[in-house]
């Protein structure tokens, strides 16, 4: 382990609670982005590459537990445990509609055309909302065995995925017909599922198990025993020949898709790891943890004599609207 190279990440401070979850935009004209959720109530928005804070989104009562982009990251998603799921515009901050729920809501996620809202939480129910209808009723797929922990869109929006926070196991439902079709077995419940940027693969960490399984056969390809329990993994999306790991030992592991060998280790949180992901070229991974803080780690090795680099602190300093780019020239973000 000692001969390994140790990466210097980017620091991003910002959040006044945990980091619970994080998302990456797909590539866009003007770069790609990424939103962090918190137990502090209003998600983040950051440059996906360097780590700088763009905006805050500002209007949740209680903890945010999941957050999302779309695809052109135009608009951005919470749930939160305020009983709401809420649909923003990433560009300027606003609020465009909330989503009444009657407990809360753990997961949500957007479809891969961008028109529906998928979410789920403590009522067991999946909902599918219609963002060119935001005020119509949402379409209900019950009997969610518990509390959902995760939602997944695949199969070109054919397909929902759900895990639950009390039982193991992910579930495949048909969007078409709102019936379970499948069932992904696992000893422990799944805290992080995520479908592969080639569409191949759904990566699930379960209990002390990070697995990967044929999206399109379901059966399991892969089942890698991990050193400790941990919370989330991600495969790296340009050639899928590595993936990481984070959980209760506060590190972010580096590992060998095919051999499941552990290629890096990564130290620096001083909590948990929350969740992990990779940035849409594989280029980099970020990290959010228990102590507030997100990290954004180089998949390349680099100099251990550096030092720890901290980038933009939350609200204390605004990127210019040519950094930022064109997309977010009109920015309506509170800045000091």
């Amino acid at each position: 382990m000692d001969k390994k190279k140790v990466a210097v990440p980017l620091v991003c401070h910002g959040h006044s609670r945990p980091v619970v979850d994080l998302f990456y935009s797909p590539i866009t004209p003007d770069g790609f982005f990424l939103i962090s959720a918190s137990k502090d109530s209003s998600p983040m928005l950051r440059d996906g590459e360097t780590g700088d804070w763009i905006g805050t989104f500002e209007g949740h009562k209680g903890a945010v537990w999941s957050c999302c982009l779309d695809t052109n990251a135009l608009r951005a998603a919470s749930a939160s445990a305020d009983f709401t799921a809420k649909l923003w515009d990433a560009l300027t901050g606003d609020v465009l509609h909330s989503f009444d729920h009657k407990h809360i809501v753990r997961a949500c996620s957007f479809s891969e055309d961008t028109h529906f809202l998928l979410t789920g939480g403590f009522e067991k129910i999946l909902r599918i909302y219609d963002l060119n209808r935001p005020d119509a009723s949402p379409r209900e797929i019950e009997h969610s065995p518990g509390s959902i922990r995760t939602v997944v869109w695949l199969h070109s929006d054919q397909t929902l995925l759900s895990s639950c926070s009390d039982s193991g196991g992910v579930r495949l439902w048909d969007v078409r017909s709102g019936k379970m079709v499948h069932t992904l077995e696992t000893k422990s419940s799944v805290t992080s599922a995520e479908v592969s940027k080639d569409g191949r693969y759904i990566t699930t960490a379960d209990g002390s198990s990070v697995k990967f399984w044929d999206a399109n056969h379901f059966g399991l390809v892969k089942s890698y025993d991990m050193p400790c329990n941990v919370e989330s993994a991600s495969l790296e999306p340009k050639f899928g020949d590595k993936f990481i790991a984070g959980g209760e030992d506060m590190w972010i592991r580096l590992f060998d898709f095919n051999t499941g060998e552990e290629i890096g280790c990564n130290k620096g949180h001083h909590g948990p790891v929350h969740c992990v992901r990779f940035s849409p070229g594989g280029e980099s991974y970020a990290s959010g943890s228990e102590d507030g803080t997100i990290r954004i780690w180089q998949t390349g090795s680099s100099n251990p004599k550096e030092k720890e680099s901290s980038v933009s602190n939350g609200p204390s300093k605004a990127m210019t609207s040519d950094e930022i780019g064109t997309k977010l020239e009109d920015l309506k973000f509170e800045r000091e």
